[in-house]
């Protein structure tokens, strides 16, 4: 049942300050642009998150960055390599729960 061990790290004391929620809504829906959009997100290491989604919104990507303007290269880098419909960010204001353990 475990899959991994791993150490929480303190992400301000790091230099990445700022944690992001990334809206996506693609246009097409096809077996190349999901794995075009699997392989980015393995490459990129400020997504720690990544989740398709029922609804309107078909993604959501939990992201980790320095700064404002640290998103944007990183918004600037994935928005070159996969086409999207629409994207959309919500910066954290403040954590009140963030955790890895499981209800059981």
């Amino acid at each position: 049942m475990i899959r991994e061990r791993v150490a929480h790290l303190d992400a301000a004391r790091l230099g990445l300050g700022l944690s992001v929620l990334i809206l996506i809504r693609v246009g097409a829906h096809d077996p190349s642009w999901l794995a075009k959009f699997q392989t980015v997100v393995a490459a990129m290491p400020e997504i720690q998150g990544a989740h398709r989604m029922t609804g309107d919104l078909d993604y959501v990507l939990r992201v980790r960055v320095r700064d404002v303007a640290d998103y944007d290269r990183f918004y600037k880098a994935l928005i070159s390599r996969v086409q999207m419909a629409d994207i959309s960010a919500s910066f954290v204001m403040e954590d009140i729960k963030d955790t890895t353990a499981l209800p059981i």
